[in-house]
């Protein structure tokens, strides 16, 4: 074979959807198929496996730079959770960290530095389950920053981040405070876990414990213009938390997906007593249809910011975390018994689906956000 007719290792702009898709396929079906049960249940952190799935491309089509393939970024991660859902979380987490540091416009945010984030070189996650749920009034912000020369100084704990670790980073959002202890604004940046910041080990959860999630403690942190993502944030939130949510549905329809393969797994065996059962794999196929050309006609337009657009995705989100719910545990009733031990997909998916339900935006978040988009006009 000619050399230069070699299929290229690392992943270029010019690689078709379907190039990206066979080669994302390959690696989520076979070797993270088999890894599944040593992240699920020994809390393996899957690094090499996440490098590979960059260099195959899952982690770029999204970014303007790659030409903002939406529709592929998320049919990447649908490949990914279908096999593991706390991969599927990490490759979220990925992408949206990629997310916020091109959308920065900071010199220092780009170039090689989001190459190689983008192709699995590096590694970030992301912090705003606080920030989030703080803007939206449902807790307070867990981060104080307090204006120095050059930059801010930045205070605080956060008591659970994913996909983090020593030399990594993710995007965090502090809010500014005055003198009189009120809040100016808020500023967004890349925080760096560097040796002076804290992580601590979190409670065991009853799954997605091979995320790497850490409780995070800042304690006078420099952020300088180097690592400032927005300033003021909320703008910049504004912007992007459509395309921030959306990248979501790529984890639930993932799952779903998988969960359907095991109710089909057992169909020769037990159809003829399973057709007895509500939400059947074809009824919840339909279903997962009519979702995925949902969110793959929202994913043309990620930076859509019109008020009716935005409610689109939040209901799209929800309705994907309402169905993984579903058809998890359809998936475990129609596998019976083998479904129960603790070894198997559908007893994985059962706990994989609950935290798509939870992860921020979390349903009663979404429904929050709905109700009150439904009366008011979006805030600026």
């Amino acid at each position: 074979m000619n050399p230069a007719d070699a299929t290229p290792l690392i992943f270029d702009a010019s690689w078709s959807d379907s190039q990206v898709m066979e080669r994302v396929t390959t690696i989520a079906d076979g070797a993270l198929a088999d890894a599944a049960y040593r992240i699920d249940h020994e809390g393996h952190y899957p690094l090499d496996l996440m490098g590979s799935l960059g260099e195959a491309g899952a982690f770029a089509a999204h970014l303007d730079m790659n030409g903002a393939r939406y529709g592929l970024a998320l049919d990447a991660m649908r490949a990914i959770s279908r096999r593991c859902g706390s991969t599927g979380f990490l490759a979220w987490c990925h992408d949206v960290c990629g997310l916020y540091m091109e959308q920065s416009g900071n010199p220092a945010l780009t170039g090689t530095v989001l190459r190689d984030h983008a192709l699995g070189l590096s590694f970030g996650g992301t912090a705003l389950s606080n920030p989030m749920k703080a803007l939206a009034g449902i807790e307070k912000m867990l981060l104080r920053a307090t204006k120095v020369p050059g930059g801010y100084r930045v205070s605080g704990a956060l008591p659970w981040v994913s996909h983090i670790a020593r030399g990594q980073y993710c995007g965090a959002i502090a809010g500014v405070m005055k003198d009189d202890g009120s809040r100016s604004h808020e500023i967004m940046f890349l925080l760096r876990f560097t040796e002076d910041v804290v992580l601590r080990p979190c409670p065991e959860f009853s799954g997605m414990e091979g995320t790497s999630t850490w409780g995070v403690r800042l304690d006078d942190y420099f952020v300088g213009e180097d690592t400032l993502i927005a300033d003021p944030a909320r703008p910049f939130i504004s912007r992007i938390r459509a395309a921030f949510v959306l990248l979501q549905a790529g984890m639930a329809v993932g799952v779903t997906q998988g969960c359907i393969d095991s109710m089909r797994e057992v169909e020769p065996l037990l159809g003829h007593v399973n057709q007895y059962l509500h939400d059947r794999p074809q009824e919840l196929q339909a279903e997962y249809d009519e979702l995925g050309a949902r969110v793959s006609r929202l994913a043309l337009t990620p930076y859509d910011g019109s008020k009716d657009y935005l409610l689109e995705v939040l209901d799209a989100r929800t309705q994907g975390a309402e169905l993984a719910l579903r058809a998890s545990q359809s998936a475990l009733l129609h596998q019976g018994a083998r479904g129960y031990l603790m070894h198997s997909a559908p007893q994985r998916r059962i706990r994989e689906a609950h935290f798509i339900a939870i992860v921020t935006p979390a349903i009663k978040h979404l429904r929050w956000e709905m109700a009150r988009l439904s009366k008011e006009e979006m805030p600026a």
